[in-house]
C-alpha cells in the first residue's frame, strides 16, 4: 500500500543491512517511526507490547523471528535445543493470536529441516519471507472475494455510499497487504464503488481511530470515526449497510475472538438485521478447537492501557491519565463472538457460513 506516494509494507527484510524492519505502531498516526529488529528479545516486545499487531503481521513478526534467533548474537552454532527455547518463548509473547504459533512453527519446522547452521538460517529466511508474501497474496484474495458483497449492496442503493462499519485496524498495517476487512473496501474503492466506512475507535489503544483512519486517508477512502460506543445507535438508524471485522483466532466451528467489543457488535448487527461477516486468512482458523468460549485463550493486557490515552500535545505525542490516580482497571484484551452471530467469512478461498460444515467445505484439507 501506498503511505504519501510511497509504497510500503508494516514488516520487511532489508537486504542491504541484512535486517528485520518494522512500522513503530505505537506512534501513528503522529510519528512515522521505522524500529530494527535484532534479537528475539527485540521480536518479542514488538510483538508484547504492540510495536505490530495485528494477527497477519504478528504471525509474520514471529516467522521472521525464527530467522532471528539463529543470527543473533550467542545463537548457539543454530543449536536445535536452542532454537526450539528461543521459538518457544517467541510463541509465548501474544496467548491468543493463531498465526503467531502458525508462522513460527512453520518456519522452525523448515529450519530443523537442515543439518548445518548455515543451511537452517537459510532455510528460516526464505520461509519467512514466502510466509509474508502468501500472506499479502491472501489479502489480496480477501479483498477480492469479499468485493462482490459490496457492490451488490452499491447496487441495490443505486451507486449512494456503502457504508460499512467496522472494528480495530484489520488493514494492512495489521497484516502486509491490503487487510483483512478492508481488503474488500480497499478493493471496491479501487473500482470505483461508493464506500464510506464508519471507523469506531475502539479504545482502549485506539486501533480504529490511529491506525484504521490513518491509512484509509492515506488511500483515499471516505470514512468517518466515531465512538465505540455509537455503533448500535448508527445501526438503529439506518447509518450502516454492512459490518466487516477481523479476527485473531477462529474456531473450526466459527466462534471468533477478535478485539474487545467485536461481540457488543455483532450483537447490535444481528438486532437489526445487518451482516456481520469475519474476513481471515486460513492461517487465522485454530483446526483443534470448536468451542471458542470455552478453549480460546483471552489476554489480560497492562490496565495502563486503560487508565492512560495517547495522543498528540504541543506537537508531540504524550500520554495523559484519565481516570482517579489510584482506581484499579482491567483490560481483557479480546472476546469472542458465537458463530450464530457471523453472517458468514471472507478467506482467500472464498465465502462460506459459520458453520464447522460450511467452513470445512471451503477447506477439505482440514478435515481430518
Amino acid at each position: 500500500m501506498k503511505v504519501d506516494g510511497k509504497e510500503m509494507r508494516p514488516i520487511w527484510f532489508d537486504r542491504t543491512s541484512e535486517t528485520v524492519q518494522v512500522i513503530d505502531q505505537r506512534f501513528l498516526p503522529h510519528e512515522l517511526i521505522i524500529k530494527d529488529l535484532t534479537t528475539v528479545d527485540d521480536t518479542i516486545y514488538a510483538i508484547k507490547e504492540m510495536v505490530v499487531r495485528g494477527a497477519p503481521l504478528i504471525g509474520a513478526t514471529g516467522a521472521l523471528g525464527v530467522y532471528i534467533s539463529l543470527v543473533q548474537a550467542n545463537n548457539k552454532g543454530a543449536d536445535t535445543d536452542y532454537m526450539v527455547s528461543e521459538c518457544k518463548r517467541l510463541k509465548d509473547a501474544r496467548p491468543t493470536a493463531m498465526n503467531l504459533f502458525w508462522g513460527v512453527d512453520r518456519v522452525m519446522s523448515a529450519a530443523l529441516s537442515r543439518d548445518t547452521p548455515g543451511a537452517r538460517i537459510t532455510a528460516a529466511l526464505d520461509e519467512a519471507l514466502v510466509i509474508v508474501e502468501e500472506e499479502a497474496v491472501n489479502c489480496r484474495q480477501i479483498g477480492e472475494y469479499g468485493l462482490p458483497i459490496i457492490e451488490e449492496i452499491s447496487y441495490r442503493k443505486k451507486g449512494e455510499p456503502v457504508n460499512i462499519l467496522t472494528h480495530c485496524n484489520a488493514g494492512w498495517l495489521a497484516c502486509i497487504e491490503y487487510g483483512t476487512a478492508t481488503a474488500p473496501i480497499y478493493t471496491a474503492f479501487d473500482r470505483d464503488i461508493n464506500v464510506h466506512v464508519w471507523v469506531d475507535e475502539t479504545r482502549p489503544l485506539n486501533q480504529g481511530s490511529r491506525l484504521t483512519a490513518w491509512e484509509l486517508g492515506k488511500h483515499g477512502v471516505n470514512h468517518t470515526v466515531i465512538t465505540d460506543n455509537a455503533g448500535g445507535h448508527i445501526m438503529q438508524h439506518g447509518l450502516v449497510d454492512l459490518v466487516i471485522v477481523g479476527t485473531d483466532r477462529t474456531t473450526r466451528s466459527g466462534d471468533v475472538a477478535n478485539k474487545i467489543g467485536t461481540y457488543l457488535k455483532a450483537l447490535a448487527a444481528r438486532d437489526n438485521h445487518i451482516p456481520f461477516y469475519v474476513a481471515l486468512p486460513s492461517s487465522t482458523f485454530d483446526w483443534d478447537i470448536t468451542d471458542g468460549i470455552a478453549d480460546i485463550p483471552i489476554e489480560e493486557r497492562d490496565p495502563d492501557e486503560i487508565r492512560y490515552v495517547q495522543g498528540l500535545c504541543n506537537g508531540k505525542v504524550d500520554r495523559v491519565l484519565v481516570p482517579p490516580e489510584d482506581s484499579p482497571a482491567a483490560n481483557h484484551a479480546f472476546d469472542v463472538t458465537p458463530a450464530r452471530l457471523v453472517t458468514g467469512f471472507i478467506t482467500e478461498r472464498g465465502v462460506c457460513g459459520a458453520t464447522e460444515q460450511d467452513i470445512l467445505n471451503l477447506f477439505p484439507d482440514k478435515k481430518n
